[in-house]
């Protein structure tokens, strides 16, 4: 990472305690991980699998962590339809398109 006019690490440090900010990433199809958090999950026949509690950083695959304890991994996200901001309890729906055999215990 870099900033316009920072060279030299007595550049960089003088923006100690500085709050940096830039232009919000404006990408079609991105999603966020934060977007994901309380998101209903549910796979592409329409079984509710539950809500997302929070995304692990995984070097195969990121998973998504249900309220349950179920791992998912993001491979299998279809799609993601985004919920109302500032509505509560509307995070949106994560759909995934799982293997046979993935979730059986």
């Amino acid at each position: 990472m870099s900033f316009a006019g920072v060279h030299t690490r007595n550049d960089a440090e003088a923006l100690h305690g500085t709050v940096l900010l830039a232009a919000p990433i404006e990408d079609e199809g991105t999603v966020w991980v934060h977007e994901l958090i309380g998101a209903r999950v549910v796979t592409v026949g329409g079984d509710d699998l539950g809500t997302v509690r929070a995304v692990e950083d995984n070097p195969a695959a990121d998973l998504l962590v249900l309220e349950s304890g179920v791992l998912i991994p993001m491979t299998f996200v279809v799609s993601v339809t985004e919920g109302t901001p500032r509505t509560p309890g509307d995070a949106g729906v994560v759909t995934v398109d799982l293997p046979e055999g993935l979730l059986d215990l």
